[in-house]
């Protein structure tokens, strides 16, 4: 059986106090509240968004880890953590959108720095910019752990070494506090996950007094080693001797969420010559009469006479901006007038060729329904033709008949009336 161990990234204590902060410039405690700082981005961030405990723990230990590799001179907190925070929620399957990550540091740090909240605008150059910077922070970290980004949380293994002691849920409750404390520290880098539950688990008893066995020694069934165990207290204690971490302007490059688009955008203002000129005569005059103080009427007139002559270069400047733009504004509205007349012609063109095209289709179609209508009245009259010499021939058929019967009629009568009379003869 093969077994490889994934999380391998712990250091020892003196590759901790040689870290790259250190050999820029910055001492150890700079170095510790830069640490606690990010970490309450880190934490106060996961709640805004909505986060697990899980994702927050996630990126507080990739946020200690990137930090043993690269100096806080070169990479500033706030970054980090926004890109901490982004990649955990990747990697705990729960995953957040950049928008959302960059709305929610920009938000804390308004908060946080007591400046006037302002939505994040997406449509800006500003929000680009960091987006962009996002990823790239991203990168950085995933290069730096050589993409091995898995973690072991000690929260997993405080519930079970609990439930084997048989502690009161009391003391669960807080050692699931002292974990999370935990990870302020660089405890998740020195120590594995198990000997940090047991270091916590030690704590939480000694604050609720507890007893744990001790006879065999209760740790020793857990793989932890007392030395270690008391490490984990004394890291814990000092953390809480801390006061309130605040942002240190440490690193060269500026890193802010807060900084508007006015002022990166905003056009340098020009300083004309002529104040030029008179610095330099005035920088000439200084040093060649230094021993010379001249007086408070002069001094005043001095300052009149350049008030009176920047106006008069403003008023000049003005008047040939004005001009300019007259004569430019003159050719302008005639070759706008000439347009408007050409197009006005073509437009008029144009309507009178689509009515002659209506007028021709209308009387083709005139033309076209004059002919099916005399179609249509040759046929009725040819219809109507039929029908008459069908009826007078059936008329003649009748006439025929009735006649006939008539002429057979006659012959019958003639016929019975001769009979009859050669009867009567007979009798007579």
């Amino acid at each position: 059986m093969i077994y490889t161990a994934i999380d391998t990234f712990y250091l020892t204590d003196e590759e901790l106090k040689s870290s790259p902060s250190s050999k820029d410039g910055i001492d150890e405690t700079t170095e510790t509240t830069l640490r606690i700082y990010g970490c309450d981005l880190i934490q106060e961030s996961g709640i805004l968004l909505k986060l697990p405990q899980a994702v927050m723990a996630t990126g507080q230990v990739l946020f200690h880890r990137f930090y043993c590799k690269k100096s806080f001179a070169r990479f500033n907190v706030k970054r980090v953590a926004a890109s901490c925070v982004w990649l955990a929620s990747k990697l705990e399957e729960s995953p957040r959108k950049a928008r959302q990550v960059l709305i929610v540091f920009h938000r804390m740090e308004c908060r946080r720095e007591n400046l006037p909240i302002e939505h994040l605008d997406t449509s800006s150059k500003r929000y680009v910019d960091l987006k962009a910077e996002l990823t790239r922070t991203e990168r950085h970290l995933l290069k730096e752990m050589a993409f091995i980004c898995h973690v072991e949380h000690p929260h997993k293994f405080i519930s079970n070494y609990l439930a084997t002691l048989e502690t009161p849920p009391e003391l669960r409750q807080e050692a699931w506090n002292l974990a999370n404390d935990s990870l302020r520290t660089t405890l998740c880098v020195r120590f594995k996950s198990e000997v940090v539950a047991c270091g916590v688990i030690y704590a939480a008893a000694r604050r609720f007094q507890v007893p744990l066995p001790e006879n065999p020694p209760w740790w020793k069934a857990f793989d932890a080693d007392k030395s270690a165990i008391d490490e984990v207290c004394r890291v814990l204690a000092h953390l809480y001797t801390h006061p309130k971490a605040e942002y240190l302007p440490v690193c060269k490059e500026g890193g802010s969420f807060t900084m508007s688009n006015r002022t990166r955008d905003s056009p340098h203002h020009s300083v004309p010559k002529d104040s030029l000129l008179t610095t330099t005569n005035e920088d000439t005059s200084n040093k060649n009469g230094e021993n010379q103080e001249p007086s408070k009427d002069e001094r005043i007139k001095a300052a009149l006479d350049k008030l009176k002559e920047s106006k008069k270069s403003d008023d000049e400047s003005k008047r040939t901006v004005d001009g300019g733009e007259t004569t430019r504004e003159k050719p302008d509205t005639k070759l706008t007038s000439d347009n408007k007349t050409e197009s006005g012609g073509e437009r008029n063109k144009e309507r009178e060729r689509g009515r002659e095209r209506t007028r021709s289709r209308d009387h083709e179609r005139g033309r076209d329904s004059d002919r099916e209508r005399a179609r249509d009245d040759n046929e009725k009259g040819r219809d109507k033709i039929n029908e008459r010499g069908a009826h007078r021939s059936s008329d003649k058929a009748r006439t025929g008949k009735s006649k006939h019967h008539s002429s057979r009629d006659r012959d019958y009568r003639s016929s019975s009336y001769s009979s009859r009379e050669k009867e009567r003869r007979r009798h007579n």
